[in-house]
């Protein structure tokens, strides 16, 4: 199946690959995925976590093998399946799911946020709904499936040790950040404080950050209020590529600082960034080098 499928920067939308789980329907960001294969014998390793069934290595290339089942509770057949092969957070992985029924392409405005009763405490693996005819599509939360099987390959937190020693006090520079998963907000912000940027202005997705934005434009505020932009891709409602597109063509905003920091900050997403406009792009375990781009982008500002 090809899953190249190329969206033009800013729309808003994207590509979601549809596979089951069971009787059960999930969705993956397209943009995820380098390749799907049939089922491959995998070694098994020792001691590793429940979820994973093992390593392969396809054309020289090893990767670890994600039993998805395992995961999210469902029980296990013989069906030997296929691999959803992705690449995010720098990582090479592949997920064991059932059959592969196609490709959708959605606005992220179409997409239910799940709401508390779902991600209680941000412990769920739901990053949205899609409703289509007559069955619900769940897009999985990959990054956190993979988070909590291996804490490491998130965050590194340890990064921002250097500067929560310096006790520096960045408060004079306002950041307003879109993210919209509670866990890697809050590690996000966290973070940041520690890195002496304590005035925040956090958001849920792309639509609530530029809301922000025109209610600081209107009140006549907003280079009070906004130093610097940090944002997902991936969100409801409103994506960061969206978010960047406005921010970028408005005369008011253009100016401003916008630092595309995700999980999906690949090659492709990497172009598609630079065409909209931002400023910066990392990917999301590389939180020491957000402070410094941060503190760079800032820094020039204030000087310009």
């Amino acid at each position: 199946m090809d899953t190249n499928i190329l969206l033009e920067s800013g729309t808003n939308e994207l590509e979601v690959l549809e596979f089951t789980l069971g009787d059960n329907h999930y969705g993956i960001n397209v943009s995820k995925i380098s390749e799907i294969l049939s089922y491959q014998q995998v070694t098994p390793i020792p001691n590793a976590n429940p979820c994973v069934e093992g390593i392969f290595m396809p054309r020289d290339l090893m990767i670890t093998v994600v039993n998805l089942k395992r995961c999210i509770g469902i029980a296990e057949t013989d069906n030997k399946g296929l691999f959803i092969i992705t690449n995010f957070n720098k990582l090479n992985i592949a997920f064991h799911v059932d059959e592969v029924l196609g490709i959708h392409r959605v606005s992220w405005e179409d997409i239910i946020k799940p709401d508390a009763t779902i991600n209680a405490g941000g412990n769920g693996v739901s990053t949205g709904v899609i409703k289509m005819q007559d069955k619900l599509i769940i897009i999985l939360d990959f990054e956190k499936i993979v988070t909590d099987i291996s804490p490491e390959t998130g965050l590194k937190v340890s990064d921002i040790d250097v500067y929560a020693e310096e006790q520096r006090d960045r408060s004079g520079s306002p950041i307003l950040i879109a993210e919209d998963s509670p866990l890697l907000s809050k590690l996000i912000t966290d973070c940041l404080r520690k890195s002496g940027y304590t005035k925040q202005i956090v958001t849920m997705n792309g639509q609530e950050a530029w809301d922000k934005i025109c209610e600081f434009k209107e009140a006549g505020t907003l280079h009070d209020n906004v130093h610097c932009i940090i944002t997902d891709i991936e969100m409801p409602l409103m994506d960061g590529h969206r978010l960047t597109k406005l921010a970028k063509e408005d005369e008011e905003t253009k100016d401003i600082p916008l630092i595309i920091f995700s999980s999906l900050v690949n090659e492709e997403m990497r172009r598609k960034g630079e065409k909209l406009g931002a400023d910066a792009q990392l990917t999301k375990p590389e939180i020491g080098n957000l402070v410094e781009a941060i503190d760079r982008l800032v820094d020039a500002r204030s000087q310009a």
